[in-house]
Parts: structure tokens; sequence; C-alpha cells
């Protein structure tokens, strides 16, 4: 068995408050398990309005295949919210 976790973290450009930072971060975390299947929580960062760390985890057998999917997630936020910038991201296999 292999756990994939990665860890990624986002600057939210035109969030001003805590609400408008709840409203990108739910929505992202309610589409990434949808689209992926795979579990999706904000793990940091949850006081800095502007700044978003989400923490996606799968598990399988492969871990080639894990990597790929993850690594699939990333780019699918990186390319579908432009209101959340992709700064770094880190992915680990165990």
């Amino acid at each position: 068995m292999v756990v994939a976790a990665c860890q990624i973290r986002l600057r939210l450009y035109g969030v001003h408050s805590l609400k408008d930072k709840r409203s990108v971060v739910k929505s992202l975390l309610a589409r990434l398990p949808r689209q992926f299947n795979l579990a999706a929580a904000e793990v940091d960062g949850n006081d800095n309005h502007q700044t978003a760390v989400i923490a996606l985890v799968t598990v399988g057998n492969e871990s080639a295949h894990l990597y790929a999917l993850l690594e699939k997630a990333v780019a699918w936020v990186a390319n579908h919210r432009p209101d959340a910038q992709l700064e770094q991201y880190r992915i680990e296999l165990r």
C-alpha cells in the first residue's frame, strides 16, 4: 500500500477578508475530491486571508499512478483557478 500526499501553497488575489477566502477554499475543497477521487483539506494559513495551504491525500498500490494523479490535480488548480495562484507544491509518497 502506498500513501501519497501533496501540499499546495496558494496565493489568493482579490481576497480581502476571511469570508472571501473561505469561498475560494471551500470551492476547491469540494471540487478536487469529486474530480480526482482524493481527500482534500486546508491545513495551514487559516488566519491569513491571502494565503491558503491545501493538502491532498490518496492511497493505492502503484506509486507512479498516485504521483501522476496528484500532479494532475495540481495542474488543474493552476489552470482552472486564476484567483488562486500556485506558489509551490510538494508531493510525498510513503
